[in-house]
């Protein structure tokens, strides 16, 4: 049909997949089981000024990104409807 070399990629893949899904599968119930890092955090309580200040510093970021977004879609928008006009 003209889509073998395709659909062949995609079996291998798939079997491929499988394949490793087995392994992962045979090494999470070894003995041995994964070689991880120590990922435990030790965090401590955090006070309400610490936490006033970070939720105003996240706003503030917001705030500035949807600023940046709305003046470039608008310079897009505008971008867009002048060529639209000019070749209309």
């Amino acid at each position: 049909m003209g889509f073998g070399g395709s659909a062949q990629s995609m079996i291998t893949i798939l079997k491929n997949n499988k394949n490793m899904l087995s392994e992962i599968r045979n090494k999470k119930h070894s003995l041995t089981g994964y070689k991880t890092t120590d990922t435990e955090f030790k965090i401590g309580e955090a006070s309400p000024q610490v936490l006033r200040e970070i939720r105003e510093r996240l706003q503030k970021e917001q705030r500035s990104k949807r600023r940046k977004i709305l003046i470039l879609f608008g310079l897009i928008m505008s971008l867009i409807l002048s060529v639209f006009i000019y070749f209309y």
